[in-house]
């Protein structure tokens, strides 16, 4: 059985339209939604940037079933992990327990902008287990002193605290973050179907834990504009996460993706009004041992057709192929 989830994609759209999308992937019947969390957008054409934690409150209030999640945050450069701690805690006690906090080791894309620089992968994995550690210390309650390699809180405590804290996911892409996770996190997150990735994270205790993926698709009558919109505003994603995490900026994106071609796009993401491809690009997830797979659809403006036809067409598919949630 796989979750089927929605994906607010703040880069796409602006905290409005995000917050009524996700009312409506509510009442169509999407089991989570997960939020990203940028600064910038992968390429100018995508166009927006809210501060999804903003959004994330608003949606708590419109909603009333479907479980949030960011997707991911980073607790390291652009926000200090005692914030963090503070905004994801207000966050549970305002969704009523509906809210996970996906944390990663984040995107130059975003992280350069508070003028930190941009530490090395090792430093920066490092960094994120020192936030995770400041994290759940600050959800036990009490005071918090700490000192590390990376940071210091001084005497912090969380006011309002939840009945039960967010479980806290780790994004991963090699052995290291798998480590990560396993060790420190109460589910993994992953963009990418690998099995090794779920074998890694299980090896190091990651056994039983949920385990999220994500998808990009693009929902469209006209399949040609489908994919044409998908080249336009997604042909980044196929880069990989060694390239995506040390981009710096849009422009960046768009020079590093400028020989990618629409059949390329076309290959690797869903594309049209047939939902058989959707399904096959969920079963590899499926078959890797993922138990929730959130799908964004490409393209702001294309959101309410595609959740209309996702109530009527996709989610059933899906469910007949891989067991109703």
């Amino acid at each position: 059985m796989v979750q089927i989830g929605y994906t607010m994609m703040t880069e796409q759209a602006g905290p409005r339209d995000l917050v009524e999308h996700v009312v409506r992937a509510e009442e169509v019947g999407f089991d989570f939604s997960v939020t990203s969390d940028h600064y910038f957008p992968w390429l100018r054409s995508q166009g927006h940037a809210p501060y999804a934690w903003a959004v994330l409150g608003a949606a708590a209030q419109a909603t009333s079933r479907i479980p949030l999640m960011t997707y991911v945050t980073c607790p390291t450069v652009r926000y200090h992990p005692a914030v963090v701690a503070q905004k994801a805690a207000t966050l549970q006690l305002l969704a009523e327990g509906r809210f996970r906090l996906g944390l990663g080791s984040g995107e130059n894309l975003n992280e350069h902008v508070v003028g930190a620089g941009w530490p090395s992968a090792n430093v920066r994995q490092e960094m994120l287990v020192e936030a995770v550690e400041i994290i759940r210390g600050l959800f036990d309650g009490g005071h918090v002193n700490y000192r590390g390699e990376h940071f210091e809180v001084e005497s912090a405590r969380l006011w309002d605290l939840p009945d039960s804290p967010p479980p806290i996911g780790i994004a991963v892409s090699g052995e290291q973050s798998c480590r990560l996770a396993g060790e420190h996190a109460d589910l993994v997150i992953a963009t990418e179907p690998k099995p090794e990735l779920i074998e890694a994270f299980d090896r190091h205790g990651g056994q039983g834990k949920p385990r999220v993926g994500q998808l990009p698709v693009c929902f469209d009558q006209d399949r040609d504009a489908a994919v044409a919109r998908a080249h336009d505003q997604f042909r980044w994603f196929g880069s990989g996460w060694k390239v995506n995490s040390e981009l710096p900026h849009p422009d960046s994106f768009d020079a590093a993706t400028q020989f990618v071609t629409r059949d390329d796009v076309a290959e690797s993401i869903p594309c049209g009004a047939d939902p058989e491809p959707f399904v096959e690009a969920v079963r590899p997830y499926a078959e890797a041992g993922f138990t929730e797979v959130a799908l964004v659809q490409i393209g702001g403006e294309s959101q309410h057709a595609f959740l209309d036809w996702s109530e009527k067409t996709l989610l059933p598919a899906l469910r007949g192929a891989f067991g109703d949630s």
